[in-house]
Order: structure tokens, then C-alpha cells, then sequence
């Protein structure tokens, strides 16, 4: 083998380690660094700066600028050029740094006598934690060459950060992931619970960012590749029957893999001095970096596949999370996101979820609420900050989740819990009774549910009967279509799980944030208004046949419920009701038994079906109004974004009255009407609800308790009148008023 030529930057790498393998404080270490730094690139000064805060960089060491302003000096994110560093997550790089654009006079530094600049931001896996930053004198751009030597310092840097190399005094030195953290995410299903954090992609670990025998690296590294691209043409093999779409899909990925120039740089990358490990990360975080600016959403994508391929080629090379890791006594999972067939191979056992990704009708939330576990969405960054044990806060009644709490948080925490643990017990007492107002008005409170698994709860929480069962889930956890065969099995299973008590069949809802894998994607710039629920079952029919058939078999001759989902006009409803006459038809011709009692009915999720003609409330034998859709609609509020989700109540006057008149038109017809959804769970919305007129009521099991309770405790004639008193003084909600009555009633 040809003698190895010694570059610089493993030169300074070598130095580096040296240096950072001695027993000294932190602050120690990193006055060492920016002196060897200073040194090797011939720079009259280098200085390092981290985040104290999200949002504040702090001056933690420097060669050449005043000792005194170490620990004094901070900046905001983006002010001055080293803040553009961090902001941007790229190279600065000046020959006149003061009058480049952005250029901030530090008058403590005395940093005014150097004209050039490189600000290179030390950053590991798109996780900022930092800038280094060398200058000089001379006026000059820095070389190529110089700034991937940097940019190799920077990537150990970020390691020994995230190893605690650096820890300290004061905010900036804290060590990475021992101090408390709160992350506010939304609230995607209520509920307090205490556990520790289980990962559902445990972080990899770099140990040995700096190479010790650059063949022997070289040697591991292509060793690992070959395996990834390997698994990756097994992987493909295995999918070989999966649609013209899914195989471009993977097709993509594959080349990706085999990407020489990805190869090349990391191999670049080890033989200036990093490991394996360190050339992998380096090349995913510089990666991550150019296209998060991005807002083409396939390049965004292509972030998403290096992202997954690097953190397989790192678990390779490390053998870290190789396996399931153990999932500890109370699990809390933590993740980006999940799919609904890996939430349910977890099980039942988890005591709450936290995601960072994630939406409000997502298949993760349906499960979540099916299991009735807390849930938070959108907590950006946890992923970053837990680690596996971590003891988690999830607060499912906020949007909360607190990580490494302090005792004062976890002690008000648990009587938040017993507070909770005390009043289902005392739920349970009222479970067999009615849920009768003391002015005799009697309401049906019913559950939803979308695995067989809920079904146990019918009993338990005092529902009587499904108001919706989701049949979605059980399309969204496959890889192929399900059969007929199937279908009809598992829902004879939920009839026969039910006892007796109706069950109200949603037949399948996808589209918008449900998309099946095994079908071609169907890219919309909306898809909450596009191409989904019945709109899918009309225009590709076999699916709905099929499903409405699997119904008609697995009722066996008993009663059979059935509902159309987003529903926008009586056409639509028409046409599918028709789709059932069809299967009824072809069933009985087959010789198979049918329903003894079946009512099809239709799910009033857009504004426009309230004002269907008199001949759709006369035809349909129900009609279930979807809370969710319906309420974003009605505010063009899409329920997704947080900024304008909550600007709009459920009890604005508005909406109330528009709910009021689809009450008195299924009176006036003699259709049988409830509520469906979020809402509906909430004592205060399901008093008003039956205030004006609603006398079934459709929601999670673990809020038929709360609701119950409350409205065996009011009379019903006199919370209209509050409710009427409140809109007519030109109140824009009436939640106030009625929550104020109830003080003094309750």
C-alpha cells in the first residue's frame, strides 16, 4: 500500500485528540482547541461560540480576541456575522468582514483590527450548537481547503459537545440532556401520564470521531456500505409486487445508496482525519443543512431518504439499535413520527405518546385515542434532546410534555394525576345509569372506536353502543389490499364483541392525511378538500363494494349500520346508498342471509349537506355530524394549523346556529341525528349540545364519564336559556356564560 500523505486537517485532527483526551475541565479543553485551531491554520485568532439558549450564542473561548470578553459576549440568532452562521447553518466566509452585510462591532472583543472571516456552524444532524469562527489580519477569503479542514473540526466539535466534552460553568457549558425541558406541541388526545422515554429510533452515539488508522476506517466504511446496499436490493426484492409508484419510490432510494459521490466525500472525509461514524454524520449534517432552506418539497424529501439511510449505515457501524431496545416499565414513546402498524406492534403497554411531527386526525391519533393514552403532537425537537430512560411528563390536557422534570414539576404533576385517577373512579359509580337531565331529558352517549380492541370499553365505560366505528385502520396497517374474506371476519368479531348493541360502520375514510401505501399517491395541494372518503369510494367502486359485501356478511342476518363519509351533497349520498342496494342484491342472489334491520345513514362534515333538500333527510335513515371536518370547514379553519385552529370556538354563536337548524330539519323529517367527535367528549360543548337539541351523543370512551355526570346534574330548559340569553346580548361564544351558571349550580 502506498505511503499515506499526511494532510493538514488530520494534522490538526491528530493534535485535537491529544488534546481533547487529557482530564481537564471543559473550559480548559476548549481554550485548547481554539489555540491548537489558531495555530495549525495560521490565524491570529479562533474563536468558539454556543448556544446558551435557543435563540443566544455565547463567546465560550477565543485565540486572539480580549480573554475578558469570554462569557460576556452574546448575540441573538442572526444578528452579526457569527449569528448568520448559525442562522443560515452555512459557511461565512469575508475578506472585509466590516463591511460585510450584517457585520456587528463587538467594542469588547476588540475584533475591529481583522478584516477576514469564517464562520462555519457547528452542527450535528441538523441540531445547531454553535459556530467556530477563525480571522486574521490580512484581508483574504478563506481557500476550499481551509474551510473543509474547518468543517471537519466542526463536525468533532459537535460530537465532543453532544458527549459532554465541554461542560462547565454557566448556560452555555451546561451539559447536553441532563437539565429539564419543557416542549409545548398541540393537543392531539387528552390525558396525563409519567413513564420514560422509549425511542422509537434510539439517537446513534459517536464515540471516536477522530480516526485512529484512517485504512482501517476506509476499510469499515466501505464494509458497511456494501452491507446497507445489500439490504437495501433485499429490501426491493421483497416489494418486487408492490405498484409502478412504490417501485420508483424504492428505486430512488437504492441509487441514492449507491451514490459514488456520497461515497466519495465521506471517504474524503475519513481519509482528513474523521472515523466511519463521524464522515457519516459530517455528510448528513451538511446535507440536512442545504436543503432545510429548501422549499421545493421534493428536495425535502430527498432529506428524509439520506436521513434514513445514513441512520442505517451509522447503525451498522456501530451495531447501536440493531434491535428492539427494551421498552421500560411505564414507556412514553418519543418519535418524529408513526405509522399506524408500527404504533400497534408496540401495543397497549405504552402510557403516552409525544411526537414531532404528527396532525390531529393522523392514523397515530386515532390509535392513541382508541387506547385513550395522552398524546402530543408538533413538540419540535424532543427527538434531539431525549434520551432512552429520560423520565417524561406527557400532558395531554395543554399540549405538554415535560422531559427531566424538576421535583416541583413532577410533584404538582402527580396530584394532577390522582385528581384525574379520583374522578374516574367516581365516573365509574354512574356507569349503568342513564344519562338523564334533572328535567327527565335522556340522552344515548355512545362510543367510537376503531380496533377491535376498543371493544372491551363498551362495557366498561358505560357507552351505549358504537356511534362510529373507523374501518380505516385496518387498510392502514397492511402493505396490500385486505380481502373480502377478511373484512367480513373481523367485522363479525366487532358484532359479536358489541352484544347486542349497534354498531354504526364508517365505510372507508381515506384520503387527506390517510393514505394507503399499496395505492397510487394522489398528490393534492389540499387534500382535507380533495380526493377522499366517499368522493374515492364513487369514483374507484371496487373498494366500496367490497367493504359494503364484507358488512352484509359479517351481520349474518342481525341488524347492520352503515355510514357514508364526507358527504357534500344528496346526490353523493344517493349514489352510494345505491352502491348498497347493488351489494344487498348480490348478496341475496348468492343465497346469503341479510340484514334483519339495516339503516344507512350519511356523516354531515361540510357545510353545504345542512342545506341538502328536504328529500336527503327524507331518504337517509341517520345522520351523524362529523364535529372535526365540519367545524374547520364552517371557519375555514384548517384543523392542522395552530395558529388558526383555536381563534374559532365550537360555541360561537354561528356555529350554533347552524347546528340548531340541522336539528330542527331532522326533527321536522323524523331523522335520527348525533354528534360526532372532539367535541362532543367535552362536558361543557355536549351540555350545549343537548341544550339545542341533540339527544345522542358520539365520542371517546374515556369521556362518557365526565359528560355523563354533568348532565345528571343540570336541567336542560334552563342551560337553553342561558345559552339563548348569551347570544342575544351579541356574545361570540356562550361558554363563558354557561360555564359561569354552572359555578353556581354544581
Amino acid at each position: 500500500m502506498p505511503e499515506r500523505i499526511e494532510t493538514e486537517s488530520r494534522k490538526l485532527l491528530g493534535r485535537l485528540r491529544t488534546a481533547l483526551a487529557t482530564s481537564s475541565e471543559g473550559q480548559d479543553r476548549l481554550d485548547k482547541v481554539v489555540n491548537i485551531i489558531a495555530s495549525s491554520m495560521q490565524t491570529e485568532v479562533c474563536s468558539i461560540y454556543l448556544f446558551r439558549d435557543e435563540d443566544t450564542l455565547e463567546l465560550c473561548a477565543t485565540e486572539g480576541l480580549q480573554a475578558e470578553a469570554v462569557h460576556q459576549t452574546r448575540m441573538k440568532l442572526g444578528e452579526g456575522l457569527v449569528g448568520r452562521t448559525a442562522r443560515t447553518k452555512r459557511v461565512v466566509n469575508t475578506a472585509d468582514a466590516p463591511n460585510a452585510k450584517g457585520f456587528r462591532y463587538m467594542p469588547e472583543t476588540g475584533e475591529e483590527r481583522y478584516s477576514s472571516f469564517c464562520g462555519v456552524p457547528v452542527q450535528r444532524l441538523g441540531d445547531a450548537l454553535g459556530v467556530l469562527v477563525v480571522q486574521s489580519k490580512a484581508a483574504r477569503e478563506f481557500s476550499p481547503d481551509e474551510i473543509y479542514a474547518l468543517e471537519v473540526v466542526a463536525m468533532v466539535l459537535a460530537e465532543m459537545t453532544e458527549l459532554g466534552a465541554f461542560t462547565g460553568e454557566g448556560a452555555a457549558l451546561s451539559a447536553r440532556h441532563v437539565q429539564p425541558v419543557m416542549f409545548k406541541g398541540s393537543i392531539a388526545q387528552e390525558g396525563a401520564s409519567e413513564g420514560q422515554v422509549f425511542l422509537h429510533e434510539p439517537r446513534v452515539v459517536v464515540t471516536n470521531p477522530i480516526a485512529d488508522d484512517p485504512d482501517v476506517e476506509l476499510q469499515r466504511l466501505r464494509d458497511a456500505v456494501d452491507t446497507l446496499r445489500v439490504g437495501l436490493d433485499d429490501l426491493l426484492s421483497d416489494n418486487k409486487n408492490t405498484d409502478t409508484e412504490q417501485k420508483k419510490v424504492f428505486e430512488a432510494y437504492r441509487m441514492f445508496a449507491n451514490s459514488k459521490s456520497w461515497l466519495a466525500r465521506m471517504e474524503a472525509d475519513v481519509e482528513n482525519g474523521l472515523s466511519a461514524e463521524a464522515a457519516v454524520e459530517k455528510e448528513q449534517s451538511l446535507f440536512r443543512a442545504r436543503l432545510s432552506q429548501s422549499g421545493d418539497a421534493y428536495m425535502r424529501e430527498r432529506m428524509a431518504d439520506l436521513d434514513d439511510l445514513s441512520n442505517r449505515l451509522l447503525r451498522i457501524l456501530t451495531g447501536q439499535g440493531s434491535g428492539a431496545a427494551d421498552m421500560p416499565e411505564n414507556p412514553i414513546l418519543v418519535a418524529r413520527n408513526i405509522g399506524p402498524g408500527e404504533l400497534l406492534e408496540y401495543g397497549k403497554a405504552l402510557k403516552g405518546i409525544v411526537l414531532e411531527d404528527g396532525s390531529v386526525g393522523s392514523h397515530a391519533t386515532i390509535v392513541a385515542r382508541a387506547w385513550a393514552i395522552p398524546l402530543v403532537i408538533n413538540a419540535k425537537g424532543i427527538t434531539r434532546e431525549a434520551l432512552n430512560g429520560d423520565t417524561i411528563l406527557v400532558d395531554g390536557e395543554q399540549g405538554i410534555a415535560h422531559l427531566r422534570p424538576d421535583d416541583t414539576v413532577q410533584g404538582a404533576f402527580r396530584d394532577k394525576i390522582a385528581m384525574l385517577t379520583r374522578a374516574q373512579e367516581r365516573y365509574t359509580s354512574i356507569r349503568d345509569l342513564p344519562a338523564q337531565t334533572k328535567d327527565g331529558v335522556t340522552l344515548s352517549l355512545q362510543m367510537n372506536a376503531g380496533l377491535i380492541a376498543d371493544l372491551p370499553s363498551l362495557e366498561g365505560s358505560g357507552a351505549e353502543g358504537v356511534g362510529l366505528f373507523r374501518t380505516e385502520l385496518q387498510f392502514l396497517v397492511r402493505n396490500q389490499m385486505p380481502r373480502r374474506a377478511e373484512l367480513s371476519a373481523l367485522y363479525s368479531r366487532v358484532l359479536a364483541a358489541a352484544k347486542g348493541q349497534r354498531v354504526a360502520f364508517r365505510t372507508l375514510d381515506i384520503g387527506s392525511d390517510k393514505v394507503l401505501s399499496y395505492m397510487k399517491p394522489n398528490d393534492e395541494p389540499n387534500p382535507a378538500m380533495g380526493w377522499r372518503a366517499i368522493r374515492v369510494g364513487l369514483d374507484k367502486p371496487g373498494v366500496l363494494r367490497m367493504q359494503l359485501q364484507a358488512f352484509i356478511r359479517a351481520a349474518n342476518g342481525g341488524p347492520l349500520s352503515v355510514m357514508f363519509p364526507f358527504i357534500a351533497q344528496y346526490d353523493e349520498f344517493h349514489d352510494a346508498k345505491a352502491e348498497m342496494d347493488k351489494a344487498m342484491d348480490r348478496e341475496r342472489k348468492l343465497g346469503h342471509p341479510l340484514p334483519s334491520d339495516l339503516k344507512v345513514g350519511a356523516m354531515l362534515e361540510t357545510p353545504s349537506l345542512g342545506y341538502a333538500p328536504d328529500a336527503f333527510f327524507k331518504e337517509v335513515d341517520f345522520v351523524s355530524v362529523g364535529g372535526n371536518d365540519l367545524k374547520q370547514f364552517f371557519f375555514a379553519a384548517d384543523r392542522e394549523n395552530e395558529r388558526v385552529r383555536k381563534r374559532y370556538d365550537t360555541l360561537n354563536p354561528a356555529f350554533l346556529g347552524f347546528l340548531s337548524n340541522i336539528v330542527d330539519r331532522c326533527n321536522t323529517h323524523g331523522t335520527p341525528l348525533s354528534f360526532c367527535g372532539e367535541d362532543a367528549g367535552r362536558p361543557i360543548e355536549a351540555l350545549v349540545f343537548a341544550a339545542i337539541g341533540f339527544r345522542s351523543l358520539s365520542m371517546r370512551p374515556a369521556s362518557i364519564g365526565p359528560v355523563k355526570h354533568l348532565l345528571r346534574r343540570v336541567d336542560l330548559s334552563e342551560v337553553r336559556g342561558i345559552v339563548d340569553a348569551s347570544i342575544a346580548a351579541g356574545d361570540q361564544s356562550v361558554r363563558r356564560a354557561v360555564a359561569d351558571w354552572l359555578v353556581y349550580q354544581i
